[in-house]
Order: C-alpha cells, then structure tokens, then sequence
C-alpha cells in the first residue's frame, strides 16, 4: 500500500474527513498487516512498501488516535491494550471486506447464482423468453430470475436490467449487442380471410383491405416495412383494428378480423401447419434482428455469462428464421 497521506496531495485539502480518510485508510491497512505479521518489515513486504512507509503510516494513525498502537524493541514488535481494542474494532469490518471478496470471487468463478433481471418485448418475451427460462432455471437452481416486458427499450442502468432482449437495429454503441436470429416481418392472413377477401398482390392493394395495426408503447402505430425496387418504403394502412398487445394482435388475424405484418418468430410454427397464410413475400423487407443486448463484456459475473449462452444457443436452435423455407401461400382459391 503506498504511503498516500505523505506521497499524494489530498483532494479538498480543506475537507477534514478528506483528509482524515486518507490518513486512517493508509494507517488502518499497516497497522492490520503489521499486527498480523508481527513485524514492520513482514508488514511492508505483504504490502509492497519499505517498512518506513509502513512505519510512517502507523504513525500518523496514533497521532490521530492519541494513542500508542505498538510496543516496539529491536527484537519484537508486540499490541499495546490500546492496540488490541483498536485490531479487535476493526477485525469485523476485515472480515466482512474479505468475505464480500470471496463473494465476488464465487460470482466470478464459483457455480452459477445470484438474481438476474431480464427485459425482452411483450412478444419475444412470452414466446421465446419465457418458455426458455424454464429448462435454464432446472439446469441452474441458484440463479432467481425476474423478467419485465415492455415495449420501450430497457433502460439498464434505471431499471437495474442485467440482460435485455431487443429488437430493430441497434444504434447505442454504449450496449453490447449480440444477434440471435434474423428479424422477417411477414405480411399474414389466416386462410378463412383469404378465401373470402383474397390477399394483396403489391403493397398498394393494403388500402382495399382490413389492416390491423400494433400501437407502440410511445403511442404511434407501427408503419409496415417493405422494400420496392431495391428501395425500403414505410406503409401507414388504415386499420380495423389497432392492439398495444403483439398476442392480441396475432389473435385478431387467426380469427380472420384481417391481414397484419408480424415478425417471423411469432408466425412461423402457424404458417408451416397452415393455421396461417402469407404474401407480399416479394417486397419482404431487409432484416433487422433479434438482439441478446448487455452493458459490458467485461466482468460479466457468472450468472451474466451462462445465461447469454443459453439463450443464444437455445433461440438459434428454435429455427425461428426460416419462414423462407416454408411453403408460402400468396394466393388462395
């Protein structure tokens, strides 16, 4: 510990328990290692200081304790009454300093625990989340888990988010952002619908259809995305029917109320066995993704670290993006 009260100006020289703190810190920490070593030279030598910093340290704290911590002879160096009182205050707060860094070191490198809290969109979050959660919880006890869903990107650092799920493209270079899957929208009837009001040929048929929108949780309805000649284009249809809830939502369209654009992860088990149908594949527009996102890569505890590898691993296993290799069902007699 270098000597900071006589090498290092204080800042706020000013401020007495600025400078107070300096002093005690530094002097607390040589008088412990001299006490547990028996020796001021054993005490600089575990500190990586020359014993008269060590010296000049423990000084400086009896001067401030108007007390004499030490007996001291050329041969030994032993407690005085005071001394002892002093190493027996301080011994409970040691022991918890060093119990909160095996605690940490155990976060680090010990078995997997602790709480973590997970934002994700109410959509993602119900269908790809929350089912996951299930087998990673039976596979790590330790780890409690609290999901929060919301339409607004998590906010880390205010809503104490330790993992987040997110979707669209990621512009905060602050966030660690790690891509899952693709991110299709899909333009999505069910088949009673079809039959009866046919599906749209180009992305200027939507105004002759019954559109269902998804309002956001700013208050703006979603826009539809495609791409036309090599160009992305934003459609506002008129709608229907409008839901703040990406469930209700998809409910609306398989009772047949109308078409919306839903994302492929939400859709793709409902297209393959026919409960749904899609068009408008040709003017599909560039994926975006489904983003796995947190603050740091560095010092991520264990819990942190399992949990973003499950899930990656898990969600890309789902094949949640090949709604291309699906047959898909643009006209229907």
């Amino acid at each position: 510990m270098p000597d900071y009260s006589s090498r290092h100006p204080v800042a706020g020289a000013d401020d007495p328990f600025a400078s107070s703190f300096a002093t005690s810190y530094a002097g607390v920490v040589s008088f412990l290692a001299v006490a547990s070593e028996g020796s001021f030279t054993r005490a600089g030598d575990r500190l990586g200081i020359g014993r008269s910093s060590v010296s000049r340290n423990v000084q400086k704290l009896e001067a401030q304790l108007d007390a004499r911590l030490f007996q001291r002879t050329t041969r030994s160096t032993s407690l005085t009454r005071e001394g002892e009182l002093f190493y027996e205050n301080c011994r409970p707060g040691i022991e918890r300093i060093v119990q909160a860094l095996e605690d940490m070191r155990e976060l680090r490198s010990g078995p997997p625990r602790g709480p973590l809290r997970i934002g994700s969109t109410p959509g993602f979050g119900r269908k790809i989340v929350a089912p996951l959660l299930r087998s990673f919880h039976s596979q790590y006890p330790e780890i409690t888990l609290e999901l929060l869903l919301n339409d607004h990107p998590a906010d880390f650092t205010a809503d104490r988010i330790d993992v987040s799920f997110r979707e669209g493209r990621m512009e905060d270079s602050g966030i660690v952002a790690r891509q899952l899957i693709p991110m299709q929208m899909i333009v999505c009837a069910s088949p009673a619908y079809a039959r009866i009001h046919g599906l749209p040929r180009h992305v200027d048929d939507l105004a002759a259809h019954r559109c269902i929108n998804f309002r956001t949780a700013s208050g703006r309805a979603r826009e539809w995305e495609f791409k036309i000649d090599g160009l992305a284009q934003r459609r506002h249809p008129v709608a229907q029917h409008t839901f703040n809830d990406p469930d209700l939502m998809l409910q609306a369209v398989l009772h047949g109320l109308g078409i919306a654009q839903l994302p492929a992860y939400q859709v793709c088990d409902l297209l393959g066995d026919g409960q749904l149908v899609s068009c408008l594949a040709q003017h599909a527009p560039d994926d975006s993704g489904h983003y796995l996102c947190y603050l740091s890569r560095k010092h991520l505890p264990a819990r942190i670290r399992v949990f973003i590898d499950y899930m990656t691993e898990q969600t890309r296993a789902l094949d949640l993006h090949s709604v291309t290799t699906m047959t898909t069902l643009s006209t229907v007699d």
